[in-house]
């Protein structure tokens, strides 16, 4: 058997292990991340790591990459388009639930702490467990749903004007940052939707061309589903891409209303 070292310039303590940037580093910064390996049956700890940032990319994702590349390759977290668009990398980072590829080193004071999004089982490290997440989207049925036929040879025409009533809703990236901040979610996020798959319930809602207003009404009508929202605003304060799922359920509590009258 191969006898276990630890990868270069790093100490095990009894809060984790330490890893210490490069010789003749000039401008050092701390990451704190939050390591588990459910299958491993420890405990979860912080591993500290020091990185040169005159030797690294602007981003957090960048230090996040590097630390992986060159101090402990088992490390894990999910990323993939490294511009915003896929929200696989998203984490809480110093506090907040953001995207580490656009957030900026330089806008952290201090040591860099990292942990996964919260009140999610984690898969491993910064990965977290996205069944329930994905489960409740597909419960909304998130596609155009119609009961009369395409026109001939045509597409399903919006005007101009019904068409920026989606502006806002279908920029949503599913990275559950909003979700994950919620305080509702928490506490009730076997039956409450939560901001994440709200909005996007609205965003169909919201669509001219979708006929099953009424459909999507009903599945949404229980004192859970869609009522848990106290309109805290952790979501919008958090969302990476500037959305507001707070207003867009009170859009969808405002057609509930309209329908009853």
């Amino acid at each position: 058997m191969a006898e276990f070292s630890l990868p270069k310039n790093s100490t095990i303590t009894k809060k984790g292990k330490a890893h210490a940037a490069p010789e003749g580093a000039t401008r050092i910064r701390k990451f704190k991340i939050y390591r588990y390996d459910p299958d491993s049956g420890e405990n979860p700890r912080y591993d500290t790591f020091e990185i040169d940032e005159d030797d690294c990319g602007p981003m957090v994702l960048d230090a996040i990459i590097k630390i992986k590349s060159e101090q402990d390759a088992s490390l894990t977290f999910r990323r993939s388009c490294r511009e915003g668009i896929c929200g696989s990398c998203a984490m809480n980072i110093d506090g907040t639930n953001t995207l580490a590829c656009t957030k900026a080193i330089e806008d952290i004071k201090g040591e860099v702490r990292i942990t996964p999004l919260p009140h999610m089982d984690v898969v491993k490290d910064l990965v977290g467990d996205f069944t329930h997440f994905y489960a409740q989207y597909a419960s909304i049925q998130p596609w155009l749903k119609t009961a009369t036929p395409p026109p001939s040879g045509k597409e399903r025409l919006q005007s101009p004007e019904d068409r920026a009533k989606l502006d806002g809703l279908y920029e949503c990236i599913l990275c559950a940052c909003c979700s994950t901040s919620c305080p509702s979610y928490w506490w009730n996020s076997d039956k409450f939707l939560g901001p994440a798959i709200l909005l996007q319930a609205y965003r169909w809602l919201a669509d001219s061309r979708d006929e099953m207003t009424g459909e999507r009404l009903d599945d949404l009508e229980d004192p859970f589903r869609l009522y848990r929202c106290h309109t805290i605003m952790n979501c919008a304060n958090v969302c990476p891409k500037g959305l507001n799922p707070a207003r867009a359920i009170a859009e969808t509590k405002k057609l509930m209303v309209e329908r009853a009258v």
